[in-house]
Parts: C-alpha cells; structure tokens; sequence
C-alpha cells in the first residue's frame, strides 16, 4: 500500500511542479477523510495541484466553478416533476462525486458557500426534506483568492472550521518555474495523467488512518497546544475542540504517509499551521498583520508547550 501512495504522489508530481510540501498536505486531507482549501494569488498552479489529485485516482469526480449568481440548487441538485409519473424525481448536482473541485469558491455569495457545510460535516445532503448520503470516499478541495481581491466574499468561520487544513502554494522556485514554462504540463499532461490508486485502496488507507495510535501523552499534547491558544492575549477564538480533532487525525494520517501506525510528536507539530491557523482569530484590527500575529503566536504557542520526548 506504501509503495500506491509513493505513486500517487510522484503522478501529483509530475504535473503539479512546485510545493511539494502542498502536495503531502492534500494527501493527508484525503487519508484523515478531511477537506483541503487552497488560498493563494491567481496563477500559482491551485487548480491543476486539484485537478492532478482527481485524475490520479479512480474515482468520479466534478468541478464547480463559483461565481456570484450560482445558487444552491446549482450544487446540490434539484427535484424535477415528472408529468408521466405525477411524481418529483431528484436530479443530483454536481456535489455528488468522491473528489469535488470548488473552484474559486470565495467568488460565490454567502448563501450558496454555506450549501456546502452538510456535506463537508456530515457527508450528505438534504434537499426537500429528504436526505441523501454521499458516496465514500468524499473529498472537497476549494481554492480561493486572498479576501483583498475584488469579487471576492469572505468565509464564515463555521464553513473555514470544516475544512481540515488551509495552505498556500507561494511560487514555485526559479529552477522549477522553468520547467513549468518548458513543459507546460497543465496543458497536455494533466489530460493524459491515469489513475494510479483505486477507490478501494482510498478507503483502506482511511481505515488505516483512523486505526494508527494515539499515545495519550501525544492526547494531552495536542489539548494543552489547544488550551494555549484560547488563552493567549492576542488572540480573540482559540482552537475548539472540533480543531483540536483535526489536528489529531491530520497527524494520523501523517503517521500513514510516512509509512508508520503509530503517532509521533513531529507529526503534530508540521500540522498545527495548516491545521489551526483558519480556526483561531486575531484580536489585531490592522490590514495585513492578522496573518502575521497568528503565525507569531502558533509558533509562540508551540515554543512553549513542552513536547513529549
């Protein structure tokens, strides 16, 4: 099974030619059953980083483009009346896929963003009163501009409270930037990419994550690492309890990537920016140093929080 995650990551690789860093991190979204939101500048490659994850598993898979005037029901889906049976038949939307692509998902209204969160947190729909159950494996992966580009609607912080982790890609290095130009993967290798992993091998790899040991003095780390940032001066909402389980399973999964069943304290310190820094808000006011005072005080945060040895 290690030697499927090795392929899935070098087929992300080979198409995606930046962060490779950005690419373990969606890998553990998918393994911890947890969903990804990639924010960054136009341009840095978040769609195809995506689109590469899709196409490299045996799995269906949708793209959402958000705009202003998509509704809901252009997620969701929508019961059409059948004349010949006098009945509402449900036509599912594009939600109903294992890897769902929400493309630019802060360019659409808050109304529609929010037609995400049953999905994300409960892996199903409701639509006239009737539920419906995802498909499993189910994974959203959102990009996003930075909330200063025009268009664009910020988050509530219950729907940045489902996603699992928040990255960023930054550019790439020159040297890789370079091959990007001489190659232009985007433009015919993410159409040729196979899938390397089947949907079953996803399932058993989410099993495996969920099943990888916790030592309890690693419990007690993760909840003092919590504890310290709802008390901490600058800032206004600490980690909840729901984050704090994020940062648990993310360092699970982790464990998986890197080939071990059990838990081990690095696991939980790579995780605790992407894991933990859209969950926790800033007392600071001023444009631009929000982002900087949390980082400043996550890594303040795990200075001084002992780690077990």
């Amino acid at each position: 099974m290690q030697d499927t995650l090795e392929r899935l990551r070098a087929s992300i690789a080979s198409v995606y030619l930046g962060n490779t860093r950005a690419i373990d991190r969606l890998l553990v979204c998918l393994l911890a059953r947890g969903h990804c939101l990639i924010e960054d500048v136009p341009g840095v490659g978040k769609t195809v980083l995506a689109n590469a994850l899709a196409r490299s598993l045996d799995c269906t898979f949708s793209r959402i483009q958000f705009t202003p005037d998509l509704l809901p029901s252009d997620i969701l889906g929508v019961s059409v009346y059948r004349r010949e049976t006098g009945e509402f038949e449900f036509k599912k939307g594009p939600l109903f896929a294992n890897i769902v692509l929400a493309d630019e998902i802060n360019r659409a209204t808050p109304r529609t963003q929010t037609a995400l969160l049953e999905a994300m947190n409960e892996a199903s729909v409701t639509v006239d009163a009737r539920t419906y159950r995802l498909d499993q494996p189910f994974m959203l992966v959102a990009t996003q501009n930075p909330s200063d580009f025009e268009g664009t609607y910020l988050l509530p912080e219950n729907q940045l409270d489902r996603f699992l982790m928040r990255i960023s890609l930054g550019y790439p290095a020159p040297a890789d930037e370079a091959r990007v130009l001489a190659l232009r993967p985007a433009a015919g290798a993410l159409q040729s990419l196979a899938p390397v992993m089947r949907t079953a091998d996803v399932l058993t790899l989410q099993a495996r994550t969920d099943a990888a040991r916790l030592d309890r003095t690693l419990i007690d780390y993760i909840i003092a690492l919590a504890t310290a940032t709802r008390r901490d001066e600058e800032l206004s909402l600490g980690v909840s309890p729901r984050g704090a389980l994020a940062l648990a399973q993310a360092a699970r999964a982790t464990a998986v990537l890197a080939g071990r069943d059990y838990v081990i304290p690095e696991d939980i310190t790579q995780n605790v920016g992407p894991v933990c820094a859209h969950r926790v808000q800033s007392r600071a006011s001023l444009n631009g140093s929000t982002a900087e005072t949390i980082d400043r005080v996550l890594s303040r945060v795990m200075q001084r929080v002992p780690s077990p040895a």
